[in-house]
């Protein structure tokens, strides 16, 4: 057997110390995205296990009354699930770590306020977040707990004719997966009777400029990016991956399952956030 003739050594399988290796001794900008809050029981849209799903766009939404009817009787039963989740050891790893000076914020993809509820103090919701609602018309936000209120009042009895929300499917976005939504009445802005929208980016939706500037910003400010749980599917994070290679700092992807940005890390560690990002507080803080 010729050297021509020899197998392939064996690829090696990054592990723990790969990622500290690339990240003791660096400030770190951190993207998440919904898989750090699956250990909170809030599912992700691409995970391994995650069923498909087919998230609703902005054109379906503003553009046509039975789809912002089924979206807001769905949502109106999944914020009640969402108001009750707590953040998990991933969350509470990444505060402590910004806490410690290591990580110089987080922008994240997600809509359910966990990284601010564990503590962390600079946070970029890039798609906004599911606790406010905006009107399309005159810009007016109103808290989702005052929508709550009129969604409850326009359909009396609708949520106890619902399954109990531990029995239904919650999807990342505050959104329930539930069957009949027939003759669900949809609140209409107080102040002008204008179109109401939950206040996060939509499929089909652009992230507003100065947020998009201030994670540039975030990003430039680390000496490494650390991505957490996102599979990069979408732009909106991809991104950031790109600028934080193209500026020359190494870029660490914790994530189960492939992601888009695969080819750009430095390190690709397929692991679980919350495992990983508490090994890392252990390390580095």
């Amino acid at each position: 057997m010729t050297g021509r003739d020899l197998p392939a050594a064996p690829a090696t399988v990054p592990t723990l110390d790969d990622v500290l290796g690339v990240l003791a001794g660096r400030r770190l900008a951190v993207l998440t995205g919904a898989g750090i809050s699956t250990d909170s029981g809030i599912p992700d849209y691409r995970g391994p296990d995650s069923p498909p799903r087919n998230p609703m766009t902005y054109q379906q939404f503003v553009g046509d009354e039975r789809f912002r009817r089924h979206y807001w009787a769905r949502n109106h039963v999944g914020w009640r699930h969402m108001r009750r989740t707590e953040p998990n050891a991933g969350h509470r790893a990444l505060a402590r770590l910004e806490a410690g000076g290591v990580v110089v914020g987080v922008i994240t993809q997600n809509v359910d306020l966990l990284h601010e509820a564990a503590g962390s103090r600079r946070v970029i919701d890039l798609h906004g977040h599911y606790n406010e609602v905006v009107c399309l018309s005159c810009g007016r936000v109103i808290p989702r707990a005052r929508m709550h209120e009129r969604l409850t009042a326009l359909n009396p009895g609708f949520l106890e004719s619902v399954t109990e929300v531990a029995d239904v499917e919650i999807a990342p976005d505050a959104d329930a997966v539930i069957e009949s939504t027939e003759g669900f009445r949809v609140a209409a802005c107080e102040a002008c009777g204008g179109m109401l929208k939950p206040h996060i980016v939509y499929f089909g939706e652009n992230v507003p400029k100065p947020r998009v500037a201030a994670a540039y910003d975030l990003v430039d400010e680390g000496d490494a990016l650390l991505v957490a749980g996102s599979s990069l599917a979408v732009m909106s994070g991809l991104r950031f991956v790109r600028h934080a290679t193209k500026t020359g700092k190494p870029v660490v992807i914790v994530n189960r399952g492939a992601t888009r940005g695969d080819e750009l890390a430095t390190v690709k560690l397929e692991a679980g956030t919350s495992e990983t990002l508490s090994a890392l507080a252990e390390a580095l803080a």
